[in-house]
């Protein structure tokens, strides 16, 4: 894996009015020819995105998006809530204004300010306008922070808007993810089955993520299949501190665990590193509440086709209609589908999400608790279901 993952970058979304420069702006900031500029009211449609190496910032995805004062007849409000769509995985929204008008400006900062997302505000085209003190105390009030005055056009505060992007950036860098569950020295053994999900010469990327985090952490790590597990704790002068594993294999890795090594899985260390593992732990508890008319939700981030033995579509409903009933309903998502309306569903099984950001599991995570549907993982349901969610170690932030 040569570049940095999309999930694990940092996505600063552009919102702001029809024309008010947004595109230039992302042009402006990455010395790059990177999103369309024209003159005509609505060239940007739908959220147009951008992986880049930003200067100060590092990795970051760029999101373009569409007037939120779009008026088009036909395409205008699908336009908006596509850009409204981008709130869910927003990290930090840069608002633009080319004018003193602020009421759309007013309604947008409120949902950005529901969302938790970071506010660096713009006032554009400065080399052509002239921005009044009251206005920019209006905003300062609105977002916090005093309005930044650029120009596109001839780079003015763009060094500026640099700052303050590194200043919002509240990514919590202390979050890893094997948490406490590891430290320098430790030696971890890996159990990766390789199967038709991983192709020949890779491994997949939650598997790619671990191991090089342990590396950086200075643990040891050594990796085998479920099949020869019982060689590599043999090769071991001791057991290992930590087992991780693929949710798949719990029961048949729980049995051969030595005392004293911890246990956990790979979509467990991910619960915790991109969602909320209290909450899906809570969750896993509803599936004892399901019944043969309940209705399930499964969703999964990749949209993959799936495999004869997929974890999503196959092995948990094979195993939640062995406990609960063959008439359980079960419906599936894939990609960033994912219902409004959670209520029809007693319980929502997300999958490991390495695909996507926290802000996006978060998002989902919150969804569901607003709307009092429980929520939980893969890795935790497969614990569930077998039996040891209780001897399971759950990562906690260091």
């Amino acid at each position: 894996m040569s570049q940095t993952p999309r999930s694990e970058r940092l996505h600063i979304v552009l919102y702001g009015r029809t024309n008010s420069g947004k595109s230039s702006l992302i042009n402006a900031l990455t010395g790059q020819a990177v999103s369309l500029v024209s003159a005509v009211a609505g060239t940007t449609t739908d959220p147009v995105s951008k992986a880049m190496e930003v200067k100060g910032l590092g990795a970051c995805v760029l999101v373009d998006t569409a007037g939120f004062d779009d008026r088009d007849e036909a395409l205008g409000q699908l336009r908006i809530e596509r850009t409204k769509g981008t709130l869910k995985f927003a990290d930090i929204a840069i608002l633009v204004l080319a004018s003193d008008e602020t009421d759309i400006e007013e309604a947008w900062v409120e949902v950005l300010k529901t969302s938790k997302i970071p506010i660096v505000t713009v006032l554009n085209k400065g080399d052509v306008h002239t921005y009044d003190d009251a206005l920019k105390a209006k905003l300062k009030t609105l977002t916090g922070h005093p309005p930044i005055v650029a120009s596109a056009h001839t780079g003015m505060g763009i060094e500026d808007l640099r700052k303050a992007l590194h200043e919002a950036h509240i990514k919590d860098d202390e979050r890893t993810i094997t948490g406490s569950l590891t430290k320098a020295g430790d030696t971890v053994l890996l159990v990766m089955p390789q199967d038709a999900a991983a192709p020949k010469g890779r491994l997949i990327l939650p598997q790619v993520q671990t191991i090089r985090e342990l590396l950086d952490k200075g643990c040891i790590s050594i990796s085998c299949t479920p099949d020869t597990m019982r060689q590599a704790l043999s090769a071991l002068a001791r057991p290992p501190h930590l087992i991780i594993t693929d949710s798949q294999a719990f029961k048949e890795v729980y049995a051969l665990k030595p005392e004293g090594s911890l246990l956990t899985s790979f979509s467990v260390l991910f619960a915790a590193y991109k969602g909320d593992i209290d909450n899906f732990v809570e969750g896993a508890r509803a599936i004892a509440s399901l019944t043969p008319s309940s209705r399930v939700l499964i969703a999964e981030a990749c949209t993959h086709a799936p495999e004869s033995e997929d974890i999503g579509t196959v092995k948990i409903p094979r195993l939640l209609r062995g406990r609960i009933g063959a008439e359980l309903r079960i419906d599936m998502v894939a990609g960033k589908d994912f219902p409004d309306d959670l209520t029809p569903y007693d319980l929502v099984i997300h999958c490991g999400a390495c695909m996507f950001t926290r802000k996006m599991v978060m998002s989902r995570s919150a969804q569901a608790q607003a709307q009092k549907v429980p929520m939980t993982n893969y890795g935790i349901t497969l614990a569930y279901l077998t039996g040891i969610l209780d001897k399971v170690s759950l990562p906690s932030k260091e």
